[in-house]
């Protein structure tokens, strides 16, 4: 593991088993919203987690049990647009320095979205942002956006309508009305639903199955599958795909066939 060239003051970062990190909002006081030092917090450790190496599967979520992530701290942007020029501009120039999640449209390694409370708007982006979805049965999800007079801007509104028919979508997204994680469930937006109590153990299945592949494969997988999607599907089956010939070029493609030969477990090394 890198460690850390700062100590992080609005989140958690952790090894919490050997190549998972896990990132965790911590600001349940404002039900884990994000401000502008946040987002750039946060930006700057997806980095951290996506060049280190001994990184291959990242757990997002938020401290306690009521919130998930509730998206942008409104108080704090409220108190930005009354404040002095100088201060909204250093705000501004703070913002062109952050990637957010919900922008990282090639991130390369699974992000697994452990939803520990209500999701709605800002946060129902962000887990929707996350490859796999695992959440605990009190969770609420929903875009309310419209009955706040804006919009799921966050890449919801274009989201929701690629993970469920759409009818389904424009419904939630018109009426701005929660559904529960059952819900979620049963029209596919999550993969699992399990009592507050097991959603650690609900999340650890998951990884345990991921890190059965080698971590290059996963990412040379993940990398096909999502920029395939962008295209017909014979120009995604010819295209090219970096992650793809890392994968072959590396190590652990000698190892998997070498492993099955000899009847053995493989040892990934991930490079």
């Amino acid at each position: 593991m890198q460690p850390l060239d700062f100590t992080p003051e609005y989140f958690l970062y952790e090894m919490t088993r050997p190549h998972v990190a896990q990132i965790t909002i911590n600001r349940p006081e404002v039900r884990n919203a994000i401000n502008t030092p946040a987002h750039k917090e946060w930006s700057d450790l997806l980095d951290h987690a996506a060049n280190d190496d001994e990184v291959w599967i990242v757990v997002v979520t938020g401290s306690g049990d009521k919130a998930f992530c509730a998206g942008r701290d409104l108080k704090y942007l409220t108190q930005i647009q009354h404040s002095s020029e100088d201060d909204q501009r250093a705000d501004a120039e703070l913002m062109k320095r952050v990637t957010k999640l919900i922008e990282r449209f090639d991130y390369p390694k699974p992000l697994i979205a452990r939803v520990n409370g209500v999701a709605l708007g800002g946060g129902f982006e962000v887990a929707m942002a996350c490859d796999l979805v695992v959440a605990a049965d009190h969770v609420e999800f929903g875009l309310p956006e419209p009955r706040r007079g804006i919009y799921a801007g966050g890449g919801g509104v274009h989201r929701l309508p690629r993970q469920v028919p759409l009818k389904l979508a424009m419904e939630y997204l018109l009426t701005g009305k929660s559904m529960t994680a059952k819900r979620a469930l049963e029209i596919g937006i999550i993969n699992k639903v399990v009592a507050y109590s097991d959603l650690d153990g609900a999340v650890d299945e998951l990884i345990d199955e991921i890190l059965l592949g080698a971590p290059l494969s996963i990412r040379a997988t993940k990398q096909s599958a999502t920029r395939g999607l962008n295209h017909p599907l014979e120009e995604a089956f010819y295209g090219e795909y970096p992650a793809v010939r890392s994968m072959m070029e590396s190590e652990d493609a000698r190892e998997g066939p070498k492993a099955f030969a000899e009847k053995r477990l493989p040892s990934w090394k991930g490079r």
